[in-house]
């Protein structure tokens, strides 16, 4: 769900527009909200950027000459390849125009360093400023690959008059929103609230203060300078009412952003009425959520699945299956280099809007994994290593971190990196090559975007085989042939935008992703990745006294880090830590996920904070912003994260910490539950355990972990599978044997849920026990130590049931020298996919 979803389902947004002789509800009614999506725009030769200090923004006062130095100074230091985002340019090459962004490391930021705009960066400058000159603040939030961003800026903020308006009347502030979250989920919210929308460019009107009186998203250049009159006017003529209007929304969105509601426990009731309500709105024709534009919407996408394997729910296993193979099918997937782009504006999931997002990246190759192994379809499992090749060989840093985004634009157009025409297939494949790309891909002379072709299978690579009386191996061998020649090709034509920025958090969600990729697919090569990316942020995006910083960009690590940062890394260390059995990478979380109590818990109401106190004097509110949006909150994450560090060590505080985030966020939950998919799947396993074939017993001190081995037919009971379970036991500790000589100890058992039809364990086969003498007892005890492996076979009774998982049951219990835990039963959930 995102915040404006939940925004409908709560009276916060009706924040009423009455105040005596205010015409901002004419201002309403005059001029429409356009809601925005994003991309990039079109680039210049290489600036010359020696010599004397552009000329003067329009309607602002002139820079002091120590200001004019440093901006020169800032911009000479860019060098001869840098390539100014702007058309005023001297006869030189020179940009006319070089305001305060250019000091800045956000690639966004440095995008509009150039507009004729006086814009100032996020900081207590330009609100002291706006206090001085009784200014009200324009605020501008985007992003470096946001199409509609730079639409607004070739139509507003690059024509001289609208920048004059704005440089007189207001004192303009722009944000990237990657950076600072907490300040976009604070003014987004204010914006949903006035107008029932939002999205990017967000335009933002503020009091000196800090506080929305107004707002939108993009304007066409025309109705935006009538706005900065008619709120100009507003302000000189009635700035008490605005002031009124703007403290009542300010109000409301620390409310709306703090989630200070009862607490209460979140139990199974509330995890099944999200499952409910996504499936509930699953588009049964074109799979998906909801109608156009549609986005993937990855958190309800990865509990359904979670769901699948922990109670077998064949209902959320088939919305999360339709909607996958619809998009891995659809122009949303780039089928010649692999990746997702960021939605479809369309309900067919056909056309794009083309930028590629990190974060979709990640998330989505998590769903694709759970699928794969859910419902045994290796063609899922194709898209996951398309998907991380394409992040490998192309969004990877040379010194091993991930970059933020592409852009959508290249060319001077929209998708143009992408598209394809028929006479472009015949000339770079053979005849029967292109014959067979131009049906698959059902590409048309016509087109079906701007008369060219969005690449996308119109069936399954196995009803295309079939219908072809080929094999699917023939046919996929030609289709990966037929890609490596269209993408080498492709490469020769001008790139996307490519943002190079490297995101603490969103980095912390790929190295997720590799590492699981690693285990399910048996590719070492992920988990090296995820190693590698894991040590730069290390080194380099964490200061000596542990805190993290948020990006790194050109070689330069800034920006105070987020609760989200610490959040998403540390979940990454965990599940590092799970593949690699590494103490390291669990000690390195314990590190973050302190820090992350220390610096952001809110102590009167529970759960996170986005921001730590007393990092920003300017930001009207520390907003939570705990609901679900295009990636998992950072509330989400750190439950999962503590959840998971509960069962991995002995603080069992971690665990009272999640239940206690989840309780701070109870109302919201129950008002809207598929709002907050990701936190329901970390509730679901502080409830059960966590899903899957992986689980910590004894506080950490035991791991295991079950998997298929080979499968077998009996004649007897239809088809078998043989299971192994590993059991890494820590020094120091041991197991008691299946029989441990005592009948005061308890035996190490695997059985099977009996409850479950069609299910039979068998051949149960426990290791040669250890005979030891310990401290507690004078008898000697039969116990495993250290590596060992249990094994069984495990049988369908009904071949044709469909099975989603194998849960296996592992009843043990733990015991040191001096102290024997209690008893505990684990349940093993195994993917059952792999079963024939």
């Amino acid at each position: 769900m995102t915040e404006l979803a939940y925004l409908r389902q709560t009276s916060l947004h009706r924040v009423s527009r009455k105040s005596s002789g205010l015409s901002l509800a004419n201002l309403c009614l005059l001029l429409p909200w356009f809601l925005a999506s994003c991309g990039a725009a079109s680039t210049t030769e290489p600036a010359n950027t020696d010599g004397e200090m552009p000329t003067n923004h329009p309607g602002a006062a002139a820079y002091s000459p120590e200001l004019q130095s440093e901006l020169l100074s800032a911009l000479q230091a860019k060098g001869s390849s840098y390539v100014p985002r702007t058309h005023h340019l001297d006869d030189d090459g020179r940009p006319n125009f070089t305001n305060r962004l250019i000091l800045e490391d956000s690639p966004y930021l440095i995008q509009h360093a150039h507009n004729p705009v006086n814009w100032y960066p996020w900081g207590t400058e330009p609100f002291e400023l706006a206090k001085t000159e009784n200014k009200p603040i324009f605020l501008s939030i985007g992003y470096s690959t946001c199409h509609w961003c730079h639409v607004m800026e070739r139509e507003s903020f690059e024509d001289l008059e609208i920048a004059r308006l704005m440089n007189q009347y207001f004192i303009c502030i722009k944000i990237d929103r990657e950076r600072r979250p907490d300040i976009d989920a604070f003014y987004m919210t204010a914006v949903q609230m006035l107008t029932g929308r939002g999205g990017w460019p967000m335009s933002s009107f503020l009091t000196p203060e800090g506080d929305p009186f107004f707002g939108g998203t993009y304007f066409p250049p025309q109705r935006f300078a009538t706005l900065l009159q008619q709120v100009h006017a507003a302000w000189e003529g009635q700035r008490p009412q605005l002031l009124e209007q703007a403290a009542k929304i300010s109000e409301r969105v620390q409310l709306a952003t703090t989630a200070r509601g009862q607490a209460a426990a979140v139990g199974q009731e509330a995890v099944q009425k999200a499952v409910d309500q996504i499936t509930g709105n699953l588009d049964t024709e074109f799979g998906g959520f909801g109608s156009a534009p549609k986005f993937p919407h990855e958190p309800g996408l990865l509990l359904l699945l979670s769901q699948a394997l922990r109670t077998g729910n064949q209902q959320a296993l088939h919305a999360a299956d339709v909607s996958l193979d619809a998009m891995a099918r659809g122009g949303i997937y780039d089928q010649v280099g692999g990746g997702f782009h960021r939605y479809s504006v369309d309900a067919q999931w056909l056309v794009p809007h083309f930028e590629k997002m990190l974060y979709n990246q990640a998330h989505l190759t998590r769903a694709y994994l759970a699928a794969h192994q859910l419902a045994g379809k290796t063609y899922y499992a194709r898209i996951v290593r398309q998907t991380l090749d394409y992040f490998l060989r192309e969004m990877t840093s040379p010194a091993g971190a991930f970059y933020s985004a592409t852009d959508a634009d290249s060319a001077g157009a929209e998708g143009e990196f992408f598209v394809w025409t028929p006479d472009e297939l015949r000339h770079l494949l053979s005849e029967d090559d292109a014959a067979l790309a131009i049906d698959l891909w059902s590409v048309t002379q016509d087109g079906n975007f701007e008369g060219k072709n969005i690449l996308h299978l119109a069936k399954s690579y196995e009803d295309y085989a079939r219908s072809k009386s080929i094999s699917v191996d023939h046919l996929l061998q030609r289709i990966d042939g037929i890609r490596d020649l269209l993408w080498k090709a492709r490469e020769e034509r001008e790139h996307p935008l490519r943002d190079d920025k490297i995101v603490t958090a969103w980095n912390g969600m790929m190295i997720t992703s590799l590492a699981e990729a690693s285990e399910v697919l048996g590719e070492p090569r992920y988990l090296e990745a995820a190693r590698r990316a894991a040590n730069f942020l290390w080194d380099h995006n964490r200061r000596e006294n542990g805190e993290l910083l948020r990006v790194h960009l050109a070689g330069n690590s800034s920006g105070v880090g987020l609760q989200n940062d610490y959040a998403y890394f540390a979940e990454a260390l965990i599940t590092l830590y799970d593949l690699s059995g590494e103490e390291v990478w669990l000690e390195r979380a314990r590190e973050l996920a302190d820090s992350m109590l220390q610096k952001f818990w809110d102590e009167g109401y529970g759960g996170f904070f986005m921001t730590a106190a007393g990092v920003d004097p300017n930001l009207r509110a520390r907003p939570k912003s705990p609901s679900d949006n295009a990636i998992p909150s950072g509330n989400s994450v750190g439950v999962r994260a503590l959840g998971m560090l509960a069962t991995r060590t002995e603080d069992a505080s971690y665990g009272d910490r999640a239940n206690q985030t989840l309780s701070a966020f109870a109302e919201k939950i129950q008002q809207y539950p598929a709002g907050f998919g990701y936190m329901l799947m970390a509730a679901d396993g502080l409830l059960h355990g966590e899903p899957g074939p992986r689980q910590y017993g004894a506080s950490g001190h035991v791991k295991a972990t079950a998997r298929l081995v080979t499968a077998d037919r009996l004649e007897t009971r239809g088809v078998a599978s043989h299971v192994e379970i590993d059991l890494e036991i820590r020094d120091g500790w041991h197991i008691n044997a299946n029989q441990p000589l005592s009948d005061n100890l308890i035996p190490t058992e695997v059985t099977i849920d009996q409850e479950r039809a069609g299910l039979v364990l068998s051949n149960v086969a426990y290791p040669t026990a250890e005979t030891v003498r310990l401290g507690f007892q004078d008898e000697p005890l039969a116990v495993y130590q250290g590596k060992v492996q249990l094994s069984g076979t495990v049988a369908r009774t009904d071949p044709e049931d469909d099975l989603l998982m194998i849960p296996i049951h592992l009843r043990l219990q733990a015991c040191n020298d001096r102290v024997c835990l209690r008893p505990e039963d684990l349940v093993l959930e195994i993917p059952a996919g792999s079963m024939p």
